[in-house]
């Protein structure tokens, strides 16, 4: 039975402080990723690059994500919330230093990996600490709350990258970088208490991290939430492996107009965390997934078809994948706070095992994307169509109870 205290009615008075905190621990990743894009073609020519070295950079990045979230959710969970996050923004700060020193495209692609390694502590140590202190319901309202701090990278970043590579050439970016992970880091420091429950703490003494995920991996809803929320996410790293090909090379847009393209789409997923948030005054979590997985995959269908006929171009592919994108606003917070419900002890493994997830069906979605790239939209909309699909029916199959 449901309590007064998690009814989505009555909602909780809203901790800023946490908020604003853990959303731009959050944020470090996004704006790694996504500050540099302007540089890429003025990196590649002042280190003597190829395009697809300096693509490389990115996919470097990517793989970082990936890769270090395994280790920092199980540490997390047995050492506490407060030093693996430290100890990641510390290795984010040097390895940005480290890029913007960087001499060779070698060297920078070594760099980006590393701050990769850093970057992602953020993320995962944020979700723990956000289940730690609040039920599923109000996890997924903090999610999205966070998603209005973190959000703002995918919308600023490119455009302050390409200010900094106006005035300071592309090094500038990571000197940047270098000092938010600086800023940041202190706020931590001061403000970010520390919030492991003993049981978490008794659970992780008790085994070693492939036990802790072997368990969390034998969870058949977890699965299904970490996959729902995984291929819905591949959706938005397909498009940002494309966007640059698609919107400048085929649509003929400027490298003026871009970024604030690029921004404008990141400002769909913004609005819709926070449509979500006041959603779940009146539904539940899982209702919300519900609802939003069949339009994501029914906007997925249309850019499909549009992309595939070539009725209206960019008129009739960019509203919809605007619309498409968006649905990652509803869905993330959502498929985040469902897995993190399932095994609440277990809080920083589950959420490493869900960025890792992430980071893994991106990659996949944009190499796919990738290989099959032929100047026009269609690679990337049947690509997003079947992650979509997949999801929609991860979530079905596998996390959302069964009727009758």
């Amino acid at each position: 039975m449901t309590s007064a205290k998690e009814s989505p009615a009555t909602p909780p008075s809203t901790p800023w402080g946490m908020v604003v905190l853990l959303g731009s621990l959050t944020a470090m990743g996004p704006l790694a990723i996504d500050m540099y894009l302007p540089s890429l073609p003025a990196i590649g020519a002042d280190l003597r690059a190829s395009s697809a070295a300096t693509q490389s950079t990115v996919a470097a990045f990517l793989a970082g994500m990936a890769i270090g979230q395994v280790f920092y959710g199980p540490a997390s969970d047995r050492l506490g919330r407060r030093g693996p996050v430290l100890v990641g923004v510390a290795i984010f700060i040097v390895a940005s230093v480290a890029c913007a020193l960087a001499p060779s495209v070698e060297w920078l692609l070594a760099s980006r990996f590393v701050q990769a390694l850093g970057a992602c502590a953020g993320a995962v140590v944020s979700r723990a600490v956000v289940r730690d202190q609040f039920d599923h319901t109000e996890t997924a309202r903090m999610l999205s709350l966070m998603m209005l701090i973190m959000g703002l990278a995918p919308i600023l970043a490119p455009l302050l990258g390409g200010v900094l590579l106006a005035f300071g050439g592309w090094e500038l970016n990571f000197w940047f970088m270098a000092a938010f992970g600086v800023a940041v880091g202190l706020a931590a420091v001061l403000r970010l208490k520390e919030s492991r429950s003993e049981a978490t703490a008794r659970q992780a003494s008790r085994e070693n991290p492939f036990q802790a995920y072997f368990a969390l991996l034998r969870q058949r809803r977890l699965l299904g939430y970490a996959l729902a929320g995984a291929l819905n996410g591949a959706t938005l790293f397909t498009y940002i492996s494309s966007s640059p090909g698609l919107l400048m090379g085929t649509y003929g847009i400027s490298t003026q107009v871009f970024p604030w393209l690029f921004g404008f789409n990141a400002l769909g997923v913004i609005g819709a965390g926070q449509v979500n948030r006041l959603v779940l005054r009146r539904l539940t979590p899982d209702q919300v997934l519900e609802r939003a997985s069949l339009a994501a995959l029914a906007f997925a269908t249309l850019l499909a078809l549009a992309a595939a006929t070539g009725i209206g171009e960019r008129w009739t592919v960019l509203p919809l994948l605007f619309l498409l994108l968006s649905s990652y606003g509803f869905m993330q917070g959502n498929t985040m706070a469902g897995a993190l419900s399932v095994d609440p002890n277990r809080a920083g493994s589950t959420s490493a095992l869900l960025g890792a997830a992430s980071f893994a069906a991106g990659a996949l979605a944009a190499a796919v994307s990738g290989a099959f790239q032929d100047a026009s939209a269609r690679p990337m909309a049947f690509t997003m169509l079947v992650a979509l699909a997949g999801s929609a029916l991860a979530l079905r199959t596998l996390a959302l109870p069964r009727r009758g």
